[in-house]
């Protein structure tokens, strides 16, 4: 029962790369939050791996910065940039948002991975608690992004 391949043919031991073998992602653009490190690297790194256009939005910028070459020294002709953007921060996600439109990118796919789990009591800049801020209203507030985006391209 536990690692046997299900209906698909993958198992919990199948990689990213596995599973997404023979798609080509050319012609679409996909936001990945948090992909500075952790699971947001590596669906980062795959996706661009595939032809997607991947804008990695990250709080972290030198992070994401060696996220970004380490991806293009693995694939010279990934399509990959990175933008700031800190999901427990209205402010940023306004700034990030207008910075995306601007940037004339359709946005296929997003992939809200930016996330925390269990640190100290802290606020937000919005005065929120920031578990919450951060994994609640950031990624709601992405998610209306995401639509208003669809309606507008």
């Amino acid at each position: 029962m536990f690692g046997l391949t299900g209906p698909s043919g993958f198992s919990r031991f199948s990689t990213a790369e596995e599973v997404t073998h023979g798609i080509d992602g050319s012609g679409l653009t996909a936001i990945v939050t948090g992909a500075s490190s952790g699971i947001g690297t590596e669906t980062a790194r795959v996706l661009a791996l595939r032809g997607v256009h991947v804008v990695m939005a990250i709080r972290n910028m030198p992070a994401g910065r060696e996220v970004k070459e380490a991806i293009l020294k693995q694939n010279p002709t990934a399509k990959i940039d990175a933008m700031e953007l800190d999901v427990s921060s209205v402010a940023s996600v306004n700034s990030f948002v207008s910075d995306y439109k601007s940037s004339g990118l359709p946005l296929n796919i997003l992939i809200n991975n930016a996330g925390i789990l269990a640190p100290p009591y802290m606020l937000s800049k919005d005065n929120m608690e920031l578990q919450f801020a951060t994994n609640h209203v950031g990624k709601d507030v992405m998610c209306i992004f995401r639509i208003f985006l669809m309606f507008m391209f």
